[in-house]
């Protein structure tokens, strides 16, 4: 993973992504449900990670929702953004491949779009981390891009980019997340709604074993 440009490209747009996505949650039914069968099924008191948070919105409505959530991002940028909005939730800045989290620190966390950052071979790595700082039977939700391509980005909103999107297999990350110790207990895919830039979507939700 070009972990510098992703850095530099997120610190980059942070302040724009929040303005422009900041609601992007009320036009997306699907995920909303997700994340509320996540938080039901949260220890009541636990902590949820939001891995790759951004700029905290998608924690700021967990968090609405009566949960406490910590959101981890490898951008300060996004981080700061954060912050500033969203008071209630806790943001710090870390690198999924190594998370700054004791081991069971967490009863839930979420990974939304943001798998997509890393290299092919760091995605073991990552998903070791996640079910290192989960508790035992927690639940992690990931969403991506379904497919096989990589699309970089050079210009984002007029700003200068560097920055690669993997599309993902669904199959591969369902091994890759049951090699981790997870088990998949569900399997979603949905197309983009109008919103969206138009891809196919997939939503795994996997419990710690």
């Amino acid at each position: 993973m070009n972990n510098e440009g992703v850095r530099r490209s997120y610190d980059t747009v942070a302040e724009e992504y929040a303005a422009r996505l900041h609601d992007e949650l009320a036009g997306k039914p699907l995920d909303r449900a997700l994340l509320a069968a996540l938080l039901e099924q949260t220890e009541r008191g636990a902590a949820i990670a939001d891995l790759g948070c951004g700029p905290g919105h998608v924690a700021a409505w967990l968090a609405e929702h009566g949960a406490r959530t910590v959101g981890v991002d490898l951008s300060p940028g996004m981080v700061a953004v954060g912050g500033s909005r969203y008071p209630k939730v806790e943001f710090i800045q870390g690198d999924l491949r190594e998370l700054p989290a004791e081991d069971g620190e967490f009863g839930a966390a979420v990974a939304l779009y943001s798998i997509i950052h890393l290299a092919p071979e760091d995605l073991p790595l990552a998903f070791a981390e996640a079910h290192r700082v989960l508790r035992p039977a927690g639940l992690l939700l990931v969403s991506f891009h379904v497919g096989e391509e990589t699309r970089h980005l050079d210009e984002w909103w007029g700003h200068d980019v560097d920055v690669d999107f993997h599309f993902l297999d669904p199959a591969r990350i369902v091994t890759l997340l049951e090699a981790a110790g997870f088990t998949v207990e569900a399997r979603l895919e949905r197309a983009a709604y109008p919103t969206e830039v138009e891809t196919r979507r997939a939503y795994l939700l996997a419990r710690r074993a």
